[in-house]
């Protein structure tokens, strides 16, 4: 794995939002572009699309560069049916927890701030603790955490199952998603045209960097793991640029302060432990082999859907009419281009799920405005 272009390293973290640093990153980005060819970077992580419309970024770098954000928010991409399910239980009676952004997503079964407002009792946590602290103190209710998100809230989930001592009052209606099944079933899209990915920084703390190692060597496609700052994003994107002039397809780490090449040994062990990996739907996108978490038959007790009996079915067509998502999620078109974007689709009232999580793509683009 390569590290960081010891000519351009960012030697203190005041850096990474100097000015004159960001000039030199981008002129070195004009540099290194191939004469003539445009060049369509994707990266699969909410925080980075924050990042980039934050720091108004896409405004700065070459034309030549486009960045689009791919399925990288885990609300957006929950599938209904399993919001669905979250539904049939806090209807039931049970204390249906979950996160605040999760409260919001629309589905043909209604949102749980619907069943919120029908009576059903839904709360908002901001971790599975306080989930657990809310089972210990109603031992008469039974009390579910709809445990969504990728590897980075998987881990955390993984290693209090393994660790065990679970009140019996409290389970788990799990979905959760892994980020590189996702990224491969992108290179098979015939129409989606990808050059090179930055890869999520977030993620590759827990799996690590080598976890991207089978995009170089098996599909030829350089890939960078970067970080959230202004100057990390841009030093990821002139690796890929290099690399791209040069014929190259290597791994490579912006982001070698945080990401190891392993990884979190602790975490994945837990992961592996706790969880099996299946064929799962990714709303927007459709079926992904391997790419989501399940409880192990010996922790079936913790698991919702064994408790209550019930699994509901996936639906194929779960966007609502005329929405874009799942071309914004594909990388396709920018939020901009999705008709409804700011008209019939706002943050006040999202029609899809990419406007309501704060990793959602068209949420961002509202937030921060278009830019170009």
């Amino acid at each position: 794995m390569k590290p960081a272009d010891p000519d351009v390293i960012i030697r203190s973290e005041a850096a990474y939002r100097d000015a004159s640093v960001v000039r030199d990153l981008v002129n070195a980005i004009e540099k290194g572009l191939t004469p003539g060819r445009t060049l369509k970077i994707m990266h699969v992580c909410g925080s980075h699309e924050h990042a980039v419309q934050q720091w108004g970024l896409r405004s700065l770098i070459p034309k030549q560069v486009e960045i689009f954000a791919g399925p990288g928010c885990p609300v957006c991409v929950c599938p209904s049916f399993e919001i669905g399910e979250a539904l049939t239980i806090a209807r039931k009676g049970a204390i249906m927890t979950t996160y605040g952004d999760m409260l919001r997503v629309p589905t043909p079964y209604g949102s749980l701030l619907d069943a919120k407002a029908e009576g059903a009792d839904v709360r908002l946590v901001y971790s599975l603790i306080d989930a657990v602290r809310l089972a210990k103190e109603n031992p008469g209710r039974e009390v579910v955490f709809f445990s969504i998100g990728f590897e980075t809230t998987a881990a955390p989930v993984a290693a209090l199952v393994v660790r065990g001592g679970l009140p019996d009052n409290f389970s788990l209606l799990t979905s959760h998603r892994l980020t590189p099944p996702a990224m491969e079933l992108l290179l098979g899209i015939g129409d989606v045209h990808i050059d090179g990915f930055i890869a999520p920084g977030h993620v590759s703390v827990i799996l690590g960097a080598n976890a991207w190692d089978i995009f170089p060597r098996a599909y030829h496609m350089p890939v960078v793991v970067a970080g959230f700052e202004p100057g990390e994003v841009l030093l990821g994107l002139l690796m890929l640029a290099r690399q791209i002039r040069e014929g190259k397809a290597i791994l490579g780490n912006a982001y070698p302060k945080v990401v190891c090449p392993e990884g979190n040994s602790v975490a994945r062990e837990a992961m592996r432990t706790a969880f099996d990996c299946v064929p799962a739907w990714w709303r927007g996108v459709g079926r992904v082999p391997r790419s989501g978490l399940v409880l192990k038959p010996q922790f079936s007790s913790l698991d919702a859907r064994e408790r209550f009996g019930f699994c509901i079915q996936p639906e194929r067509n779960e966007l609502p009419p005329g929405c874009s998502c799942h071309l914004v999620m594909l990388g396709k078109i920018y939020p901009s281009q999705c008709p409804l974007f700011e008209k019939k689709c706002t943050p006040a009232t999202p029609y899809g799920p990419c406007m309501v999580s704060q990793e959602g793509t068209c949420l961002i683009w509202s937030k921060f405005g278009k830019p170009f």
